[in-house]
């Protein structure tokens, strides 16, 4: 009796068991064919979707040169310490910071001595003169007394040597009042170019001699940058080569400049192995740089070469990277990740799966999903 209840009472938890397990079968059967409708239902709209408008750019093959930044110094083409000129006392000197223009005044010296040794000097040729014009007169009646056999040959040879010798002493006379006024001219110190004193050497009221150094001028409009760049480079480098010089300001803007290599000086230093180019700053970039200062040169270092380009407008910047939508023949949109180069205006060289002639999105990319079809709206290409 006990063995038939056992056995009653596992017949029915099994039949309970097979019950559920069929339940659940049925259940997952019906969840797996809702999501299939649901898939197929999601597709259907899409595929019913209207096209999406966006605007198109074929990428280029743009020739591309090879740079490298490499960073230089400016300096002022025109800098030089102006000396004394003569020996005396210094009665006036600019001021350090003192912007002068081309012949204005920068050193004075004392001009008392000088004049007087110069009024001494005229009086010596006024002399000279006055003997010479004697001793004219005297070899003039000499002569005339010879003709006559008034006068022996000695004295018309001593008279005429005295009257060549009177001829250069007025020459000698001549050439020291002329060096006089020449250092009187060197006395006054002009600025022999527009510029700025950046040092004075020595201050009013001191002895100076001729070779003391009194200030320093430094042009501050005409600049150049001295770079010096590694030998393997010089095969590329050449006068008249385009460079760009670019710096950060403080406000972070980039400042860059177009310029040609004026100068290269092809002698390599043994321990640097560089040689020094430099550049004539253009005269923009006189607004934003000064003398002293630090800039970037980005200049060629190899051949041209030819590389995929795409219009700045194609790309789309992600955490992961940045990103292009090409454009195939079916008007279907695929998204490539690509490699970002140099950029030359509103272009920029990439480097990805992307051929020449091939159109990627400039407007209305960003929205685009994986395999969607568009429509080209004012296209570009």
């Amino acid at each position: 009796m006990k063995y038939s209840t056992e056995s009653t009472m596992k017949k029915s938890f099994t039949r309970v068991i097979n019950m559920t397990s069929l339940s659940i079968l049925k259940l997952s059967s019906l969840l797996l064919f809702s999501s299939v409708m649901h898939v197929g239902a999601v597709e259907n709209k899409l595929s019913e979707a209207p096209a999406s408008p966006v605007q198109v750019q074929l990428v280029k093959a743009l020739q591309e040169t090879p740079t490298t930044d490499i960073l230089g110094t400016i300096y002022s083409r025109n800098q030089i310490q102006l000396t004394a000129g003569v020996t005396g006392k210094l009665e006036w000197v600019a001021e350090p910071g003192s912007y002068l223009q081309k012949g204005d005044l920068v050193a004075q010296i004392e001009l008392l001595p000088l004049q007087l040794r110069q009024a001494e000097q005229q009086a010596q040729f006024k002399r000279a003169q006055i003997n010479l014009r004697y001793l004219e007169r005297e070899l003039k009646r000499q002569n005339e007394l010879r003709d006559k056999n008034s006068v022996s040959q000695y004295q018309l040879e001593q008279i005429q040597s005295q009257f060549d010798l009177a001829q250069s002493d007025l020459e000698i006379a001549e050439l020291q009042l002329k060096q006089i006024s020449e250092e009187l001219s060197r006395a006054t110190i002009l600025a022999p170019f527009s510029g700025v004193i950046t040092q004075r050497n020595r201050r009013a009221g001191f002895d100076v001699g001729r070779s003391d150094v009194l200030v320093s001028l430094l042009d501050t409009q005409n600049l150049e940058v001295r770079v010096f760049i590694p030998i393997k480079h010089l095969a590329f480098t050449q006068p008249g080569s385009e460079v760009i010089i670019h710096s950060r300001s403080d406000n972070g803007e980039q400042l860059k400049l177009n310029a040609l290599a004026s100068t290269i000086i092809p002698t390599a230093d043994p321990r640097s192995q560089t040689f020094e180019m430099r550049i004539n700053v253009p005269e923009q970039g006189q607004e934003y740089w000064t003398a002293g200062q630090l800039v970037s040169v980005s200049l060629p270092i190899a051949q041209a070469r030819s590389a995929i380009s795409v219009h700045r407008d194609a790309l789309i910047l992600r955490r992961d990277g940045t990103y292009v939508v090409k454009i195939d023949e079916e008007n279907k949109a695929s998204r490539l990740k690509v490699k970002v180069g140099k950029g030359r205006g509103d272009w920029v060289t990439i480097i990805g799966d992307l051929k020449q002639g091939e159109q990627v999105a400039t407007r209305g990319a960003e929205r685009l999903t994986e395999g969607q079809t568009v429509s080209i709206q004012n296209s570009d290409v």
